[in-house]
Formats: C-alpha cells, structure tokens, sequence
C-alpha cells in the first residue's frame, strides 16, 4: 500500500541528493585555478541536464527494469513507460515514480565525480560524450548488477551488499577517473608549478552542501520514513564527524596546524567510507570507519599519487575510489543482519566470512568494470574528437578556450 509519509519522505531525500551536484561544483570549483573554475562548475552542472534525459529515456529502465544476465535490465520501462503512481518492485510503499526520481539523482551526480581527476586540461565536447557512453556502458550495469532484481552483485547471485553507493557510486566513479586522467596525461607544469586552491570558503561551502545533501543519499536509501533511515542518518553523522577529527588530527602531526581544506576534504571522505555500509553497520563502527578513512585517503593524496606519477587533479581517485574501497570493506567487517536482513550474513568481525568475501569480490569486479568501461569510452570519444584541449588552450585556461566566460571578469593572466 502506497504511504504518503514513506512517499514525501523519499522524494525530500532525492532532492536533498539533487542539491548534492551543485554542492560538488562549489567544492572542486573552489579547488581549481581561477582560469579554469567556470568549465570545472560546468562539467558539474551540464549533467544536470544530459543525466535526466538519458536517465527518463533509458538508463533507468536498463537500471531496474527486467534482467538480462543478471548484467543489464531491459527496454520495457523506456521512456518510463508503465512507470507511474502504482508501486513498484523494489518498494510496496512509493510509487515506482518516486523510486524513479530519487535513483536519477545518483546518476547525475556519479559522473560528476569523474570530472575532478581531470580538470583543466579535457576538451569539453569530449567530456560530454565521454558521459553519455560511460552512463550507458558502466553507470547502468553497475545500478542493475548491485541494486536491480537479479543483479549478479546483489540478490542474483553474489549477494553483496552495498546500502547507498560504494560500488555502484564511487569506486566506478573513482576508478574510471584514475583510468581517464592517466590516458589525458598531467596537466602541463606539473610538479613543476604550484597549484594553489583558489577559493578555500569555496571549498568548505561546496563539502558542507555535499554533507547536507548526504543525509538524504543515505537515509533516503532505505526507501521509508522508519528506523533503517533513522540508523542510516546516525552512521551518516558519526562516519563524517570522525574523519573530520581524523584528518585535523593528521593536519597537526604532519604540519602542526589543522586545515580547511583539510578538514573538508576529511568530512567527503567519512561520507564516502560509510555509503555502502550505512543501513548495515552499527553506529560505534561507524565511528571507526570515519577514523581510519582518513589516513588511508591522506596518504594516497600526499604520497602514493605522488610516487605513482598519475595527475588526479582534484583526487576523485584518492577520495572516493579509495575511500569506497574501504567502505566496501569494512561492511564486509562490521555489518550486522539484525540491523538490515538484506544482508545475508553478518560481518567478519562476528564471526562470518561469507559477506567479507563477498563485498572483496564484488569490489573487485566494479573496479574490472570500470576499467574496461572506461577504456572503451574512451577510444570511442577519441574516435570524434581529441580528448585534451591543446596546449595554447589549457595556458589560456578552459574557462575562456571552452566557454568564452570567466569567472572572475577583473583578472587578467595565466595563474
């Protein structure tokens, strides 16, 4: 029986996530240089639009209609045909619209992510058509594979868990913005030049509107206004808080001095650590998923990825495929049935194994996944157009070469 409450509930969270997009643009704009702020923003927001389209058109009926090899749905759902008031198969008590809605909000912001790892040199014609293939070759298949009836991930055969996004979010995010950054190449000066962030209250805005909008990521996840949400808004909350205190604490030991940057950069990371596990993990674990995200997400931004040689600009990378791992992870260690039954098994910390192995094969196959996607997605766009701005273009800065526009109309120079 369809419940308004459960209903008002769910479609306030899948605006909450909404808001969650622009959040993302104020946080990696303020991040980049001034002559490059614009086009970061705009790779945020133009997926505002080209995500709801492909989304209406197809994605979330090859997401969640039907099942083809537990890899894919079907068609039957195109144009969201037959998708209306009634409810659905993956909730008795919304309209299968609403789960609609508050689906398509992951799939504009997942891709999002992506543009972080490469800010400041991709030709923005190649971005979009990069988007338009990676939602159809790796978004899609991932939604269905872990969330969809029969998802080989999921209930169709694997049986991982993932609550709210590890897999299908931020490892396919972060581990294709690894693969596309590395085949666009380093930004030019790289480790020759400084790259200062431009706009620190920028930043700490942008990371407090995705912290806003995550409230909603999760807790909406559980699909009704009831205890599951409640529980998945508290790990939410103790996660974030305790990767905050995680990295200022890191801050001070390395430099002496806590940071804003720091400190925001800790608050995306706690958020991105409990996603998979929200509605499975208990609170107290919660807190230890928050405190040891940050040193792990630390240390592949200040030295691995330095040692490495890859250019993650922004480090979509180092937070949220790295930090999606150790979410994926630690569900496997802490998650209890007696929070979430979904969950066939309970964590290894209580004595099971069977989920363990199961969230370390399902993160393996997401990061394959996003590989191959990814690599495909690319030698298709490069078959239209080159994927990087020329050299003349990216000293200019993209803001200008790209869009005719600056954000900053007084400045004038390279920076």
């Amino acid at each position: 029986m369809i419940s308004a409450g459960d209903t008002g509930f769910v479609l306030i969270c899948a605006a909450l996530v909404f808001f969650m997009t622009p959040g993302l643009a104020l946080f990696y704009g303020g991040l980049v240089r001034r002559k490059n702020v614009v086009n970061t923003m705009m790779s945020s927001i133009f997926l505002i639009g080209l995500s709801m389209v492909l989304w209406v058109l197809f994605g979330y009926s090859l997401s969640f209609s039907g099942n083809v090899g537990g890899i894919i749905g079907n068609l039957d759902w195109f144009g969201l045909n037959n998708v209306g008031m009634e409810a659905g198969p993956y909730s008795d008590t919304i309209p299968n619209l609403a789960f609609a809605v508050f689906q398509m909000m992951f799939a504009i912001i997942t891709p999002a992510l992506i543009t972080g790892a490469t800010a400041g040199r991709m030709k923005f014609k190649a971005q979009v058509i990069f988007m338009i293939l990676w939602s159809f070759i790796v978004y899609y298949p991932m939604a269905h594979m872990v969330w969809g009836e029969g998802g080989f991930l999921g209930s169709g055969f694997l049986n991982s868990v993932d609550f709210a996004g590890g897999n299908v979010v931020h490892i396919s995010s972060g581990v294709s913005a690894l693969v596309l950054c590395i085949l666009l190449g380093k930004r030019d000066g790289y480790l020759r030049r400084s790259y200062r962030i431009h706009n620190i209250p920028m930043v700490a805005f942008g990371a407090c509107v995705l912290l806003f909008g995550w409230f909603g990521f999760n807790s909406g996840s559980a699909l009704a206004a009831d205890g599951l949400a409640a529980h998945a808004f508290m790990t939410t909350a103790a996660s974030c808080g305790a990767a905050i205190v995680s990295w200022m604490l890191i801050d001070m030991i390395k430099d002496g001095k806590p940071t804003l940057v720091g400190a925001s950069t800790g608050m995306v990371a706690g958020l991105v650590a409990i996603t998979p596990g929200a509605g499975f993990v208990p609170v107290w674990a919660a807190v230890i998923i928050g405190v040891v995200v940050s040193p792990l997400c630390y240390f592949m931004i200040s030295a691995a990825k330095k040692k490495l040689g890859y250019d993650d600009a922004l480090d979509a990378f180092g937070c949220h495929g790295i930090g999606g791992m150790w979410g994926g992870i630690a569900t496997g260690l802490f998650a209890l049935t007696s929070i979430n039954d979904a969950a066939q098994w309970n964590g290894l910390v209580f004595g099971d194994t069977g989920l363990f192995f199961a969230q370390l094969l399902s993160i393996v196959i997401t990061i394959a996944v996003a590989v191959v996607g990814t690599l495909i997605c690319a030698g298709i766009t490069r078959l239209i157009t080159p994927l990087r701005v020329s050299k003349r273009d990216e000293q200019i800065g993209l803001d200008m070469s790209e869009h005719n526009e600056t954000a900053y109309p007084s400045f004038n120079g390279l920076d």
